[in-house]
């Protein structure tokens, strides 16, 4: 009987929206004998793995873990030797906060073939998707890209660095901390400071609620706005109303022009 070669592959799904997973995404897909999918995946995806091949799910939900990462490990592991090709697919790019260089360092460590195919980040794409320019010219020079909880469950250090400066601050799995990142940029006077919220970025049950430093908790309260989601603080947030007057203007004097 034959017997593949055992291999890994990780696989960035993107942020949502099915038509931003990348073509070699799709063609990886389709070679694969076993898929284990995340929580953020699209399952609309899942169209493109063959009949033939394993597809287990092992995210989290609800609070509630399938598998914790060990465990996935070892099934990455032991379905590669008995089966192949195994791909690891999740959400955004999985070398943003998403675990795949680890699960790619865990494998290789039995031997095991591994490639990676990254995907679009959510860090970048959702709030392109609203409008809003993670730098624009006069607004922002620089950007972080923050995990708002660390391993230990506490608010990343790095957010208090963020806060004094003046770029764009992206902040992921960071709801649960949001009236502490609020009172470190409250600390540093920018109550003014635009900042987005967008739920389930790039979908088609995408949230958004926009405001300030000082604003943002009761925007979120009266939106309902949770998890999954990301928050932009910085100027450049301004871009999106800003466009949407200009468009207004543009074709008030378009409709002046025609009609008189």
């Amino acid at each position: 009987m034959y017997h593949k070669t055992p291999k890994l592959t990780v696989v960035g799904a993107g942020p949502g929206d099915v038509d931003l997973i990348t073509l070699k995404a799709i063609k990886v897909l389709k070679t694969a004998d076993v898929v284990l999918y995340d929580a953020l995946v699209n399952e609309e995806l899942l169209t493109y793995i063959h009949s033939g091949a394993e597809v287990i799910f092992v995210g989290k939900r609800r609070g509630c873990y399938t598998y914790q990462q060990e465990k996935i490990n070892e099934l990455i592991v032991s379905r590669a030797n008995s089966k192949g090709h195994v791909v690891r697919l999740k959400g955004g790019d999985p070398f943003v906060f998403g675990r795949g260089a680890e699960e790619m360092e865990y494998a290789a460590s039995f031997g095991i073939e591994t490639a990676m195919v990254p995907g679009i980040s959510s860090s970048l794409a959702v709030a392109a998707h609203q409008n809003i320019p993670i730098t624009k010219r006069g607004s922002a020079e620089s950007f972080w890209i923050i995990t708002g909880t660390t391993k230990d469950h506490k608010i990343s250090k790095d957010i208090i660095l963020a806060s004094k400066s003046n770029a764009t601050i992206v902040i992921l799995m960071g709801m649960g901390k949001l009236p502490e990142i609020v009172a470190l940029f409250q600390k540093e006077k920018k109550h003014n400071l635009p900042v987005a919220i967008i739920q389930n970025g790039t979908r088609t049950n995408e949230k958004v609620g926009i405001g300030t430093v000082d604003t943002i908790l009761d925007v979120v309260k009266e939106q309902g706005l949770s998890n999954p989601a990301i928050i932009v603080l910085g100027e450049v947030v301004n871009h999106r109303a800003a466009l949407l007057t200009i468009q207004q203007q543009s074709a008030v004097d378009l409709n002046t022009s025609l009609y008189g």
